[in-house]
Formats: C-alpha cells, sequence, structure tokens
C-alpha cells in the first residue's frame, strides 16, 4: 500500500515458495549473537542487535551461495520471559528495526517485564544486506506535476516510472527477484529458528498485517498471538488494492478539511470543508505554475499534505501550514513543511523496495490504457491522491522482477488471532478488515468507531489497548459478536487533537504508534 511521507513513515500464488501447505522445517536452537546496537538507542529500554543470513533464493534449484544478510533487534523483557513478540511496522520497504523498541516502550509494565521484543529489516531494506538502490535523483524537487495537463505531460511521467525501474534492476540486480512478501515471510520463520523459540507471538501494523497473515498462512502451527492493526484487503492484488485505497485517502483528507474548518477562527481556511479543500487544490494549482521556494511543486505539496490522511496528529501542524500560506501569506511555511516531512534523496531505499516487493508480490497491468482510464475514473470521483497514487506504483509497468500469482491468505489453521481497525483509515480501508475478519474464523474484530488514525493498537485508547493487553497477556480474546461482518468489540475513539494557535506556530507532533 501507499507510504506516507518517508520522514514521517520512518519516524507504510505460483511455483515453490507459494504452496498453501504449512512449511516446518527442523527446529534450531538459538544462534543469534546479541550485542550492543551502535545506531539504535532507546531512553527507556534496553536495545540489542544482531545479524541472521538467511538464503537469497528457496525452493528446488535455489543457488544456495546467495544470502541475505537480516538485520534485527531485541528489546530483552525485563523479567521472566514468557514469550516472544515479533513486530513490524507496515511497508513494504520500510525498515523495522527501530520497531522494538517504539513497540516495547508503549506495552504495560507487565508485558514488558515478560516479552522478548524483536524487530528486524526486512530483506532489502534498511540495514539489512544486500539493500534495494534505484535512483536518488528522482525525489530531486522539483517533480513533475502527477496529474498531467495533457499527453505530453503524461508521456514524461511514464518516461520517470520507466526509468526508475530500469535503475532499481540495474543497480540492486538479482535480489529483485526474491523480495516478495512470501520470501519475507519466510524470513520470518528462519528468525523464529534462530531465536530458538517454538512459536511465536506477532504484531503487525498496515502492509505488516498482510505480511503476518502470510505467515501464519505458511506455518500456522508456529504462531501463538497474532495481533494485525489496520489490514490490507486480502482480497485485492496490489493494483486493485490501491485504485481502493485512493478513494479512502481522499475521504480521509476530507475529514482533515472538516476539522480545519471546525476550527475557523484559528485557522481562517472557511468554516465548511468544502472551503478550506478549496484552498488546498487552489494553493496545488498555484505551486504548478510557481513552486514555493523553486523547490515545493505540487508533488511535493502532495506528499506532505499526504499525512493528513495517515493520521489526526499531524492535523493542526499541516493546517497551520496552509494557514501560514494562504492567508497569512508566509513565503516559508511550505519550504519549511516540506523540508520536515517531504519526500527527498533519502527515500530512494524505501520507495525502491516498496517496489520491489509490490510489483512481484501480484501481476500488474501490461496495457497502459487500463492506467489512464482507472487513473481518470478514480481522480473524478477522488480527487486528493488518485493520479499521484497511479505514477507512485507506474514503475511496476516496467519491473524486470518476475510477478508472482498473489498469495491466497487462509487463516483456518490459525488458533487465534485479534484484528484492529479504525472505520475511517485512509490508507487501509474498513472493508479489508472484514475481509481479514473472513479469512481468520478463530480471531475477532476490534472496531474503533469513527476512528481517523491508521494504527490504532497501543496509540493511548483505553479500549483498545485492554484488548490487546489480555490478548498478549493469556490469550483472551473479546466475546464473538459481529462475526465476519461486524465487529467483536467496538470501542469509541480518542477525542480529536486541539488546534495549534497562530502564536504556537507549528510545534511538534506525537503521531500515534502506525506502519508506513
Amino acid at each position: 500500500m501507499r507510504h506516507a511521507a518517508a520522514k514521517a513513515a520512518g519516524a507504510v500464488v505460483a511455483g515453490m515458495l507459494l504452496t498453501c501447505g504449512a512449511v516446518v522445517p527442523a527446529e534450531a536452537g538459538g544462534t543469534l549473537r546479541w550485542e550492543e546496537c551502535a545506531d539504535l538507542e532507546s531512553q527507556r529500554v534496553r536495545v540489542e542487535c544482531a545479524e541472521l543470513r538467511v538464503p537469497m533464493a528457496r525452493g528446488e534449484g535455489a543457488d544456495r551461495t546467495a544470502t541475505v544478510t537480516l538485520a534485527l533487534s531485541r528489546v530483552p523483557a525485563s523479567g521472566h520471559r514468557r514469550g516472544t513478540l515479533l513486530v513490524n511496522p507496515g511497508g513494504p520497504g520500510s525498515p523495522g528495526r527501530d520497531w522494538a523498541a517504539v513497540v516495547a516502550e508503549r506495552l504495560p509494565e507487565e508485558l514488558r517485564s515478560s516479552y522478548d521484543v524483536v524487530g528486524f529489516d526486512p530483506r532489502g531494506t534498511g540495514a539489512s544486506i544486500p539493500g534495494v538502490v534505484c535512483d536518488p535523483g528522482y525525489f530531486v524537487p522539483v517533480r513533475p506535476d502527477t496529474v498531467p495537463a495533457d499527453g505530453r505531460a503524461e508521456q514524461v511521467l511514464l518516461d520517470r516510472a520507466a526509468d526508475y525501474a530500469r535503475a532499481c534492476a540495474e543497480h540492486t540486480g538479482e535480489l529483485l527477484d526474491h523480495m516478495t512478501t512470501v520470501d519475507t515471510a519466510d524470513d520470518m520463520e528462519d528468525i523464529r529458528r534462530a531465536l530458538g523459540v517454538r512459536r511465536i507471538d506477532y504484531l503487525g501494523y498496515s502492509y505488516g498485517t498482510y505480511l503476518g497473515a502470510v505467515y501464519a498462512t505458511r506455518y500456522p502451527d508456529r504462531v501463538r498471538r497474532l495481533v494485525l492493526d489496520s489490514m490490507v484487503n486480502p482480497d485485492l492484488p496490489w493494483y486493485e488494492g490501491n485504485l481502493a485505497q485512493s478513494r479512502a485517502l481522499d475521504a480521509a483528507a476530507r475529514n482533515f478539511f472538516d476539522w480545519t474548518a471546525r476550527h475557523d477562527g484559528v485557522y481562517g481556511l472557511g468554516t465548511t470543508g468544502a472551503q478550506v479543500a478549496e484552498h488546498y487544490y487552489a494553493t496545488r494549482e498555484a505551486l504548478a505554475e510557481e513552486p514555493a521556494a523553486g523547490t515545493v511543486g505540487p508533488t511535493e505539496f502532495e506528499g506532505v499534505f499526504l499525512l493528513a490522511a495517515y493520521t489526526s496528529a499531524y492535523w493542526p501542524s499541516l493546517a497551520r501550514t496552509l494557514s501560514a500560506h494562504v492567508v497569512d501569506g508566509d513565503p516559508a511555511a511550505l519550504p519549511a513543511a516540506y523540508e520536515r516531512f517531504g519526500e527527498d534523496v533519502g527515500t530512494d531505499p524505501v520507495f525502491g523496495g516498496y517496489l520491489a516487493t509490490e510489483c512481484t508480490d501480484a501481476p500488474w497491468p501490461v496495457d497502459w490504457e487500463t492506467w489512464r482510464e482507472d487513473a481518470v475514473k478514480t481522480h473524478t470521483e477522488a480527487p486528493f491522491i488518485a493520479w499521484n497514487n497511479i505514477w507512485y506504483n507506474a514503475p511496476c509497468r516496467f519491473w524486470a522482477g518476475s510477478a508472482r500469482s498473489w498469495f491466497e491468505v487462509d487463516g483456518t489453521a490459525v488458533d487465534s488471532a485479534l484484528l484492529v481497525h479504525a472505520t475511517e483509515d485512509g490508507p487501509t480501508p474498513l472493508a479489508g478488515a472484514y475481509a481479514m475478519r473472513a479469512r481468520f474464523p478463530n480471531a475477532r474484530l476490534v472496531v474503533e468507531d469513527g476512528g481517523v488514525d491508521h494504527g490504532v493498537a497501543l496509540s493511548g485508547n483505553p479500549c483498545v489497548d485492554r484488548a490487546l493487553a489480555a490478548y498478549l497477556r493469556d490469550g483472551t480474546l473479546p466475546q464473538a459478536g459481529g462475526g465476519a461482518d461486524g465487529a467483536d468489540l467496538t470501542c469509541v475513539p480518542l477525542p480529536p487533537p486541539e488546534p495549534h494557535s497562530p502564536a504556537g506556530g507549528s510545534g511538534p507532533d506525537t503521531a500515534p504508534l502506525r506502519g508506513a
């Protein structure tokens, strides 16, 4: 699924590999050598690091000499360890090694004392070796407007997508053929074996929900507790899923516009969401003619304000930024926001890793006319990010790696699972929660009714966090209620954020725990 801007997101069945039967290798003892981390630290918990070498390719006839070195982290249990919690923040393409400390710091003490929390940089990402490398220059501003004005502008964007795909193939090589979600799920099984534990607990956000579901399908008897938060729809391969995502992100952006309108006394952008939206789209159009400070054009602007569709934690800062630009005429407002939140050359490995997985997890349309028709239709209905999302994924049309068939998630053999979702989630629409619930008959679904944030668990909602703690503590799940098409437990969302006053500036945001 589509990432938010990389700076903020870091601070989104074929062949032998895709058989649906459980694959259970022989048990191995704990073989990891944990040491003090050279590049990770926490003020509240002790973080250790290790590396694990795994095969680059698996299956009959695979070259076993080619390997990938995974970078791992661990926050050891502060008391008697009763389990190991493997965590993933989402993506694909996002590093996850720092997520062990993030999650451990937010767990209640009773769980912190009894869990080792383990994070890892999935193959091709972060400190894992080799990494996906494509073209950092792709993100140098000002990038072309994602809404093409004519056929020539569209061809420029199409050529950029093709060039980026070729750069990934040139600089990354054979790893591109081994970056599927199934590859990473099998890496997780190697991690479990290297940890020396019979079963693991798992907490995944966003794309991490699909990763966890694939792992649980392939290794159901190796999963003790399974928590999936903000679910990818397992019924929709990436192309179809991204079209649905564009519509949901548009609805989420309108939630932001409505909230800004309710605080017109602070921001002065209008008393209705439609009026705020008019300012947003007028600003975007103006930036196409004259980028702010020569660096923030419409594409950079979209990348910054995409955060508003991910989490309400950024609403005060983004509303203040738009107000400062529109109402105050502050020429520094947009460049400052771009510097803080925007995509830049450092986005390349995350974007490349994202494509390396999504482009090979499932086939993509070959005929560009299909893409264009879907883009026009979706943009007409949901203009906030529709064309942008099309171009974000367009390199998949030119990808060098071989695409597999979409992996069919099947959780019937999984003993239990806790699923969590907010009804107004933009990056992963609510329909995905119901679809995942149908795939896991022994699961329970917790819905934050009216919640707007992507990533709910461990973000301070007491109703959600009580359900999570009970499940991780002893396996207790909410009582069965709604079944496949409804919630088993409904929670009231946290209150919306308070606006920042003009005197307070944009201030720091405290974002909820969420994936990319």
